[in-house]
């Protein structure tokens, strides 16, 4: 009985937290696609001097807990961080906020940057 609840429970929790991690390569292969919003989940801070992702909107995962993007559904999510944590608690958050196609960028921008992949810099 144990393990039947067991599986029942990780099959429960792999749905609800389903976002998928990309690496940097696949995540800007998915950029090129249709319906695609990028949010950049750090600091302002973060975003202005350490540069960020052309396109990118920053949504600190400090305010998720006080925003509602309900125009996020029918979108395919790209998000990342620094590292790619905080990212992951913001992938989790959107998808509990009904968004199903979710997708994290695995390593943040720091594995951005060490693949050589383009960044901006300051406020467009």
């Amino acid at each position: 009985m144990k393990r039947v609840l067991l599986l029942i429970g990780i099959l429960f929790f792999s749905k609800v937290f389903a976002y998928t991690d990309l690496s940097a390569e696949e995540f800007k292969k998915m950029m090129k696609e249709k319906d695609v919003v990028i949010i950049d989940v750090r600091t302002p801070e973060e975003y202005e001097k350490d540069r960020h992702i052309k396109g990118a909107n920053l949504i600190p995962v400090q305010l998720f807990r006080y925003i509602y993007l309900p125009g996020l559904r029918d979108k395919k999510v790209l998000v990342y961080c620094r590292s790619g944590n905080r990212s992951a608690t913001a992938s989790k958050m959107l998808e509990q906020m009904g968004i199903k196609n979710v997708y994290n960028l695995k390593g943040g921008i720091i594995e951005w940057k060490s693949k050589k992949l383009p960044v901006e810099f300051g406020w467009k």
